[in-house]
């Protein structure tokens, strides 16, 4: 959708919009709040700045939906759609690096108490297996710190893949 329908929609549409992004409800209706935003550009700076705020709480709610990273994304709405595109990679991952992903799941959810957040597009199974491994070495604060930036930039590349710049903003780029 171009940004000036983003702008437009009633603020429960906008709201469904952006909880695909990340389901953070005060970041959700801030975002929500602050239209119109006129460029794609404004909408991600002003999201992306509220992201780098997000608590260990904002964490927690947003990932109280999340899937597990190699698991089967189940449902049918635009977050799972979301989840199942960013993790596309997984469905060529062998058999040892998704076993090895599985256990080292279930080892994070111990050390952690959360499912391990990473984002998954542009990333091959072996190198998230990598960061999985290096991130089980984290702190509990280092590692609620990295999980939180992880979220963020799910959130933004969600943002950029749903709003994309409108007629105006296209023509000030040309």
């Amino acid at each position: 959708m171009e940004v000036e329908e983003f702008d437009a929609l009633p603020d429960a549409d906008a709201a469904a919009v952006v909880r695909t992004w990340a389901d953070v409800p005060g970041w959700v209706h801030a975002v929500v709040a602050a239209r119109p935003y006129g460029s794609a550009d404004a909408l991600a700076s002003y999201a992306g700045a509220l992201a780098a705020q997000w608590s260990p709480a904002d964490l927690d709610a947003a990932l109280a939906h999340h899937p597990r990273i190699g698991a089967r994304v189940d449902g049918k709405g635009a977050e799972a759609a979301a989840s199942r595109r960013e993790q596309a990679s997984m469905a060529h991952a062998g058999d040892d690096v998704a076993s090895a992903i599985a256990e080292g799941n279930r080892t994070y959810e111990r050390r952690f108490g959360r499912v391990f957040l990473i984002r998954a597009a542009g990333r091959t199974p072996a190198e998230m297996l990598a960061e999985l491994h290096r991130r089980l070495g984290n702190d509990p604060d280092a590692e609620t710190i990295e999980a939180t930036a992880q979220l963020a930039e799910i959130a933004l590349l969600r943002l950029r893949d749903t709003v994309v710049p409108g007629d105006a903003e296209a023509e000030e780029r040309e």
